[in-house]
């Protein structure tokens, strides 16, 4: 049923359609098939102002001049609307019916439609079984209101549309979920004009609309429809799977991120015990591994160096049955492929198990095969940070081992670093003597053992590299999560894995990458979720083995903690909406036994992240299709720290034996690309599945509303209204605080406005009747189509000679558009308020940063003289990175705030003028009031730059 279970829980919560098997077995290629199926009726859910839901029985009567139910109350003849009276058809809960009905939370948005009809415009609000029957009704019911405003009889209709329908239309290779999408996004036609898909690509895509008439001639198979500049169906299906709709966003595939910032601000790629090609006790050993490594953009590998015979040093574990490699070898094959993915600098970490002599070998091995690429220069003894990846671009830096500096320059001690066994703290380490001259080739990657926060973050150079055993790293993560993020804004720390992992599985990188942590060593050779979400995350800076870590992480004095379950100071939540719309082409599990032939499939949309963004959802299971199973269900997820987050598909088989695993997709959300997309399927060791594909619609909103006051980890002060006001904190230090609080009203006046232009959008995005994730222009185009009088003129036009387009009214209206006018008005004058106070606002916030920050190397004493001691003088240092925290953030929102304003005002203005609702226009308009599509399409198309 289309209104969610509430008693489900854990995997399958908040599931909220469920289709019918009999429509998907049903052909539909038409819109004719559309209004043949409306003749035989549905079983539709009727929702009433006071939250009560009627079952009827609706559909087209004989004369093909009504819509009609049963049962009713009513006489026959009441209940009844005239398609001739219908203004509207609307899809989703978009209605004020809906939206203060009891059971909107309970109604999927894909299932729901209204029906806008008679002078008043009044509605009647509905619920389908299915998506399926809520785009047949919708469909075909705006096709009928587009025959009806053309002046022709349905009757004619089946015949008419073989003029352009049949053609090209083949039931064979008819998705029919594009062919929804089609026919909703060209007014009914069965074919995309230039000015439809210029809206398509605009509106709900996010590209330029210049490329409308390249898409056409690039994708339309047939000479007719790029002549004439159409899409059929056809064309829009080669457009909807071309690499041009692919998910990933084609901007990261070059590297796209500041590359000058210092080392530590990093993520890096890495690999642990590189040569290994199975798992670590007894797989095979093989060059392979490095060179897969470094082709797939790892910039960090592991020697691990073992005396061998003929004084050859190798490489091995040193304590599994995997064969070992020569050490020369590997280096050889590391100096052919170091710079082939990436040129940034590769790091290799040697573990040094070698006598003096054959560490000597090992010398010239790296001295002979590496040579110059090997970084050699002093660190810079002054510097608070390392240099850049672009500074050290192909270069080599060996991390390792180093001896301290003496006046007699010979071999020396020191402690021995074996990743193979778990060490107690309290057992000392083992010391081997280190040759000079390896030592030497280390510099900017020293290795050292971690002591602890306070001991480590002040004591530690730059320069200086500490490795943390996986499970001392979570524990880390867990117990002193600020601190373990502060450590990582200065120095390089690397993770490896625990060696009880005999199977080279994999820990969450993402555990390790929310503290900063840069350097968390994958085993590459192991295929599953941990790799999926390593090889996608470094995929969006041009697989270049490095990914500029979030802001909050990099900044000198900023508050953010590794375990937050709630919204993260100083950034801004996002909502992503995700609708799952099909799938093409699923091949049965590999290594399955399944009862059927057939699979059963459903997906899985997870998000990967910080604590507070975990979590899943999951289609329902369409049994019994594999080539286009259909599941039209979205979702909705908060993302609290949108740069740290990842969204993966999984698609399984729930008819099956053993391995139930089809397919996924990984991809960091700062890749995702906005609108309808085909998402391609990768196999569980990532290659890509051959035409297996998931069709999907993603849009990024901002969050409505505050924060979570109930929630730990955030300080909340609540409006009379209801909206949330993050609070700064008292240190106890007088003179600190006193300046923080001269912030309190400028941030209340910020989050002001910055709530006031959002949620004036929310309410005209309401009364427009779009969805929730809809834009300004889908808004202003919606509508469009519905202001316009019987004689064609409309009822609304915009005036866009100033920067904020008016609104004004062409006479009497109704009071749903008197509605429409008043909350434009309220949404302009909030606008106009963000860009002409923001910039004040702005610079105070940022001058009481400025003079708070003078007081942050004082702080210890400071608090000394006020009587803090012990871990109150802890506690006033992180209250004051949180105030600084909250301070930058809420300057940085007002900057987003003002680059919004000028979008949406943008937007309304060019969907002003693709809809014709301009003063400039309207005698165009009344010109071509005879048709919906005219003749003057063209000259409409090229006013369009002059009026901008």
């Amino acid at each position: 049923p289309p209104f969610q279970d509430g008693s489900r829980a854990g995997r399958e919560k908040k599931k909220t359609v469920s289709f019918s098997s009999s429509l998907s077995e049903k052909k539909i290629s038409s819109a004719s098939d559309c209004i043949h199926s409306m003749v035989e009726g549905s079983e539709l859910k009727k929702i009433r102002p006071n939250s009560r839901v009627y079952q009827r029985y609706y559909l087209l009567d004989a004369g093909l001049q009504a819509l009609c139910w049963e049962p009713s109350k009513k006489e026959s003849d009441k209940a009844r609307i005239s398609l001739s009276s219908i203004r509207e058809v609307r899809t989703g809960r978009n209605t004020e019916t809906f939206r203060t009905s009891g059971v909107y939370d309970q109604i999927s948005e894909d299932c729901a439609f209204s029906i806008i009809y008679g002078d008043i415009y009044e509605s009647l609000d509905l619920v389908a079984n299915s998506a399926e029957v809520a785009n047949i009704w919708v469909i075909g019911l705006r096709m009928c209101e587009l025959t009806i405003d053309n002046g022709s009889g349905l009757e004619d209709y089946s015949e008419n549309k073989k003029l352009t329908f049949v053609e090209v239309f083949h039931d064979f290779c008819t998705r029919p979920e594009i062919y929804f999408l089609l026919v909703q996004f060209s007014s009914n036609k069965e074919f995309l004009d230039t000015k439809d898909l210029m809206r398509f690509i605009e509106a709900e895509q996010g590209m330029a609309q210049e490329t409308s008439m390249k898409l056409i001639q690039a994708h339309e198979p047939s000479e007719k429809g790029r002549e004439q500049g159409y899409l059929s169906l056809d064309g829009f299906t080669s457009y909807l799977t071309s690499a041009e709709c692919h998910l990933f966003d084609q901007e990261h595939s070059i590297i796209c991120q500041d590359m000058t910032q210092p080392l530590s601000h990093y993520y890096i790629n890495s690999s642990h015990n590189t040569y290994l090609i199975e798992d670590q006790f007894r797989g095979p050993s093989d060059i392979s591994g490095y060179i897969r490594a470094l082709k797939m953009g790892c910039r960090c590998v592991e020697l691990d160096v073992w005396d061998g015979a003929d004084e050859e040093p190798l490489v091995c574990t040193g304590h599994s049955l995997s064969p070992p490699l020569l050490l020369h070898c590997v280096l050889e094959a590391i100096g052919r492929f170091a710079f082939a993915a990436s040129e940034y600098p590769l790091i290799l970490c040697v573990e040094n198990h070698c006598s003096l002599r054959q560490q000597k070998v090992m010398w010239q091995h790296l001295m002979r095969i590496l040579g110059e690429r090997l970084y050699t220069d002093p660190p810079d003894e002054e510097a608070s940070y390392l240099p850049s990846p672009h500074a050290l671009r192909h270069r080599i830096l060996l991390k390792g081992k180093k001896l301290v500096p003496s006046s007699d320059g010979e071999d020396g001690e020191v402690s021995e670093e074996d990743e193979g066994a778990e060490i107690p703290s309290s057992v000392p380490p083992k010391r081997f003597q280190l040759l000079k001259e390896l030592s030497d080739l280390v510099n900017l990657c020293q290795s050292v053992t971690f002591i602890d926060f306070p001991t480590s973050s002040k004591s530690q150079k730059p320069w200086e590299v500490c490795s943390f055993h996986e499970s001392l790293a979570v524990r880390l993560a867990s117990e002193n999560p600020g601190d373990f993020v502060n450590h990582n804004k200065h120095f390089l720390s690397r993770v490896y894995p625990n060696p009880m992992r005999i199977d080279s599985s994999n820990m969450n990188p993402q555990d390790l990458w929310k503290c900063g942590c840069q350097i968390v060593s994958m085993n590459f050779q192991t295929a599953g979720l941990m790799m999926d979400l390593n090889t996608a995350w470094f995929r969006q800076n041009g697989n270049c083995g490095y990914v500029l870590r979030p802001a909050i992480m990099r900044q000198e004095v900023s508050y953010f903690s590794a375990d937050t379950r709630d919204t993260v100071p100083g950034v801004s939540p996002q909502l992503l909406h995700v609708k799952v719309i099909s799938g093409q082409n699923l091949p049965k599990p590999k290594g399955s036994g399944a009862k059927g032939d057939v699979v059963d499939p459903y997906v899985y949309v997870e998000i990967h992240g910080i604590p507070a963004d975990c979590t899943e959802r999951r289609t329902r299971t369409v049994s019994q299709n594999g080539d286009n199973p259909i599941f039209d269900e979205s979702f909705e997820f908060q993302i609290n720290l949108p740069e740290l987050a990842m969204v993966r598909f999984v698609v399984l088989d729930d008819d099956f034996i053993g391995d139930e695993f089809i397919g996924q997709y990984t991809i960091p959300l700062e890749c995702l690309q906005p609108g309808y997309r085909h998402v391609p399927l990768q196999s569980l060791t990532g290659e890509e599945l051959p035409h297996a594909k998931l069709f999907v619609h993603v849009a990024l909103t901002n969050r409505r509303g505050g924060g979570k006051p109930h929630k730990r980890g955030l300080s909340v002060r609540k409006a009379r209204k209801g909206r949330d006001y993050t609070a700064l904190r008292d240190l106890g230090i007088r003179a600190v605080d006193e300046v923080f609080k001269m912030a309190a009203p400028l941030l209340r006046e910020a989050t002001d406005l910055r709530g006031n232009m959002q949620n004036s959008v929310a309410v005209f995005r309401e009364l427009c009747g779009v969805s929730a994730v809809a834009n300004l222009m889908q808004c202003i185009l919606a509508l469009s189509s519905r202001v316009s009088e019987p004689e064609g003129m409309p009822l609304l036009l915009f005036d866009l000679r100033d920067q904020y387009p008016t609104l004004e009214p062409q006479g009497s209206l109704p009071d749903v558009l008197r509605r429409v006018v008043s909350t434009y008005e309220m949404m302009v004058q909030a606008s106009r308020a963000v860009m002409e106070l923001s910039d004040g606002i702005h610079d105070k916030i940022l001058h009481i940063q400025t003079t708070a920050m003078e007081f942050h190397e004082k702080l210890q004493s400071l608090g000394t003289k006020e009587g803090l001691k012990g871990s109150k003088v802890s506690r006033a240092v992180e209250r004051f990175s949180w105030n600084i925290t909250i301070l930058k953030g809420q300057a940085d929102l007002l900057k987003h705030a003002k680059a919004e304003v000028l979008e949406n005002m943008k937007q309304v203005h060019d969907a002003a003028l693709a809809g014709n609702l301009t003063k400039e226009r309207a005698g165009l308009r009344r010109a071509s009031s005879q048709t919906r599509r005219g003749p003057n399409e063209k000259l409409a198309m090229s006013t369009r730059g002059q009026s901008a």
